[in-house]
């Protein structure tokens, strides 16, 4: 009797693992039903000093909306200090940058202020919004994922498989390439 408890005690352990291997890889995200061309979801989520920020607060402007899993992480730290360093490349563009995951207020504040971030952070606690753009995966980290977003408040672009050594740069390339900026 031992032994059959010892199996399926080692059945079900091992399924765990890989259960949760595919959902910490994104296997168990929610397919964004956003589509190139379609208005960019409305949101309102406090950002690292806690001041509401809609998006649009931002019409008129170009919008990058990224999604990362967790601040202060390895590669969530890479693909933020990427674009804290092509940040007046940004500014140039006239492309506003924020950065959301389910983290408080006072994580992202730590985290701007450690790696001197100089674009907003936003809180989505409740996921919803990370929902809304089908960023929300059935593992408790919202999905790596970028949405640029146009003057007009559409997506051009959605970026799924986001490379944190060159997010910054690629973001660039692909406003410049749905809209032909200089």
């Amino acid at each position: 009797m031992d032994n059959i408890v010892y199996s399926s005690r080692m059945i079900y352990g091992k399924a765990a693992i890989i259960v949760g291997l595919l959902l910490f890889i994104g296997l168990g995200a929610q397919d964004s039903e956003l589509k190139i061309g379609d208005p960019a979801p409305e949101f309102a989520l406090p950002d690292q000093d806690e001041v509401i920020h809609r998006l649009s607060d931002y019409q008129g402007r170009r919008v990058l909306v990224y999604f990362y899993p967790k601040d202060d992480t390895p590669g969530c730290t890479k693909e933020a200090c990427g674009l804290r360093d092509a940040f007046n490349e940004y500014q140039e563009a006239d492309i506003v940058i924020l950065g959301i995951s389910y983290d408080t207020p006072e994580s992202h504040r730590d985290f701007r202020e450690k790696h001197s971030l100089p674009f907003t952070l936003l809180s989505d606690t409740e996921k919803e919004v990370a929902a809304l753009y089908g960023t929300k995966g059935l593992y408790p980290l919202a999905i790596r994922r970028s949405f640029l977003v146009d003057r007009e408040g559409h997506v051009v672009k959605i970026i799924e498989d986001v490379d944190v050594t060159s997010h910054s740069q690629d973001v660039l390339k692909a406003f410049r390439e749905a809209e032909s900026l200089p």
